[in-house]
């Protein structure tokens, strides 16, 4: 390569900044100043009626440490994404490897589950509140003709936010199942014809083959599902208000009403920074362990 050739390889570079720039416009406008003056408002306490701002340094943190309603929203976000995550995982994992085959009824089923993920919430949680009613719903009538006594689903304190939680699977399951279905057809069928001609039992196949060819596939959806079941709040809201006593309001059901009930906008913010901080650390700790895992192996 001749040097003048070089001299102009070198004198182009700076410009390449151009090609990225507005990227890094648009990810500044949209992410870090949000972010930015996210944490700037969590410092004062803001009045949106007023629109006064009054500066109190972390005085809006030391309140939701000592706030007992915010430990009830924490610990049943947490429960929720503990319930609904592995469940979300196996289940979606389990009718990815169903429906991975050609056929029209496999066709017609994987439309069917994805199908219910694109419906909105609203139009979910009214089928699901019509169900789930006392004495004329469908599923008190399935235990009456079953002879099981009827259990108060969106009005007990230990089986309302499992319920929400299972409706919320029965509803998105579709997306995380998509995933492992693009996953599994990834996976080269020469691996399969292999073991095939081995006569390798089914259930090796799937432990030495398909499960370790689906590692990063499950690791993603375990992710997703984690930011995604952190930030639960329409189905909370439209069936149980955050009820009974306050066993299924979530994060940011709190953050809603401190922002657009109680008008106090700097505490508001400050929650929805700790539940980031959560998000975060919830992540982090799962990529940690998937790192572990495959540094040991």
């Amino acid at each position: 390569m001749s040097a003048a050739h070089t001299v102009g390889l070198r004198a182009s570079r700076p410009a390449h900044a151009f090609f990225v720039l507005p990227f890094v416009a648009v990810y500044a406008l949209l992410l870090l100043w949000p972010l930015v003056n996210g944490v700037w408002i969590s410092l004062h306490d803001h009045d949106l009626l007023s629109n006064d701002s009054l500066w109190v340094g972390l005085a809006n943190y030391r309140e939701l440490l000592d706030d007992e309603v915010f430990h009830q929203v924490v610990w049943n976000t947490l429960r929720f994404v503990a319930i609904s995550t592995p469940i979300f995982v196996v289940l979606s994992l389990m009718l990815a490897l169903t429906l991975n085959r050609p056929g029209r009824l496999a066709t017609l089923l994987r439309a069917t589950f994805f199908c219910a993920s694109v419906f909105s919430v609203t139009l979910i949680t009214l089928v699901w509140k019509l169900a789930l009613m006392p004495e004329r719903g469908l599923i008190a009538q399935a235990f009456a003709a079953l002879g099981i006594p009827e259990l108060p689903l969106l009005t007990s304190d230990h089986l309302a936010l499992l319920t929400i939680a299972l409706v919320t699977v029965w509803w998105i399951i579709g997306l995380p199942m998509i995933l492992f279905l693009s996953a599994l057809q990834q996976i080269p069928s020469d691996i399969y014809e292999a073991a095939a001609l081995d006569n390798t039992p089914r259930w090796r196949v799937l432990t030495h083959i398909t499960l370790p060819s689906l590692k990063r596939a499950i690791v993603l959806v375990a992710l997703i599902e984690v930011i995604r079941q952190f930030q639960v709040f329409p189905q909370i809201m439209l069936m149980t208000n955050g009820g009974p006593n306050n066993t299924t309001r979530s994060i940011v059901q709190f953050i809603y009403e401190q922002a657009f009930m109680q008008l106090s906008l700097g505490y508001a913010t400050a929650a929805s920074q700790v539940l980031l901080a959560i998000m975060l650390v919830g992540v982090s700790a799962q990529l940690w362990l998937e790192r572990d895992k495959e540094a040991k192996r």
